[in-house]
């Protein structure tokens, strides 16, 4: 299976960068199965990056063939479920926080679904009020490969420019 990671950068040799914020699946190399939504991820990393940097980037999208072994574990998240959304909370309010999955693969909680997200973490909305909310936004997909044998998984098949 092919999937794609959207940035400023090739990477042809995918790594787990730990920093200070929280991700939906914990610090893991994030993809996509979803070659547009990789595009409009290295597009607006590359928007970023040229305001912060001052010099214009690059929008790159990476290409992997996953392999697909049935030897790591693995979390999939069908749709935007309870469970789905503990993880999401977990993930997102303690960055100390590490599950036992080689991979997950669920629905990426993006700015609308980040702000229903937010609600729950801040204790605003309860958790089955905010899956109730989610079942009307269309969203996208992401595949966290969040450990080395995980990674080891991907081979890089190609970069690509997209223009900004």
């Amino acid at each position: 299976m092919l999937v794609y990671h959207g940035t400023t950068l090739e990477i042809r040799n995918p790594q787990i960068i730990a920093n200070e914020v929280g991700r939906d699946f914990g610090f893991a190399f994030y993809t996509t199965d979803i070659k547009e939504q990789a595009e409009r991820w290295a597009v607006r990393r590359a928007k970023v990056q040229t305001r912060l940097n001052r010099k214009k980037e690059q929008a790159v999208v990476n290409v992997y063939e996953w392999s697909e072994s049935h030897n790591l574990k693995e979390k999939i998240f069908r749709d935007a479920s309870l469970d789905w959304l503990d993880m999401v909370v977990q993930c997102r309010s303690d960055i100390r926080y590490r599950h036992d999955y080689d991979i997950v693969t669920g629905k990426i909680a993006n700015d609308n679904v980040g702000e229903t997200v937010s609600y729950v973490v801040q204790g605003i909305m309860r958790k089955e009020d905010a899956v109730e909310r989610l079942k009307f936004e269309k969203i996208n997909n992401q595949i966290a490969f969040c450990t080395e044998a995980a990674l080891a998984e991907l081979i890089f098949v190609e970069s690509y420019i997209v223009e900004v």
